[in-house]
């Protein structure tokens, strides 16, 4: 490694660097399995609900998003950096209690983009929500500018 290269970290040392973020910590999202065939993790319904006592929509779409973008980082690292581009849901049925997970696999691994299909299910195992997002993987040096 030269002194202009940036330091390469492992897929340990990245994963545990790896932060939540703020939305994903006052959302309760935990991560429970990061592997390069899928990345899971759980949100509380608790505190995430719309006025009627429901999980938001919304945040199962955080859910989901935050996986398909662990997954996509974990994808191109070290060489480039996951920026989300698209993301659709389609909400099945409620949830009210519990926890629910989410469980990310990917549809496509590439070059330039990853996309992952996110299926969140309740504590029965009923499917609330599928999510697809799609990142770009761009050189990190593009985020700087």
């Amino acid at each position: 490694m030269t002194d202009d290269q940036p330091p390469t970290l492992s897929r340990e040392a990245f994963l545990a660097a790896m932060p939540n973020g703020a939305l994903g910590d006052k959302l309760g999202i935990e991560v429970v399995e990061v592997t390069p065939e899928r990345v899971v993790a759980t949100m509380p319904v608790e505190g995430n609900t719309q006025p009627y006592g429901l999980l938001h929509g919304g945040a199962s779409v955080v859910l989901a998003e935050s996986l398909g973008s662990i997954g996509s980082a974990l994808h191109a690292h070290p060489d480039r950096v996951a920026v989300g581009i698209d993301i659709n849901a389609t909400h099945h049925r409620s949830a009210t209690t519990g926890l629910v997970t989410g469980v990310a696999t990917p549809v496509h691994l590439g070059r330039t983009s990853a996309c992952f299909e996110v299926v969140i299910s309740d504590d029965r195992g009923k499917r609330v929500c599928t999510a697809r997002i799609t990142c770009a993987l761009i050189p990190a040096e593009r985020l700087a500018r």
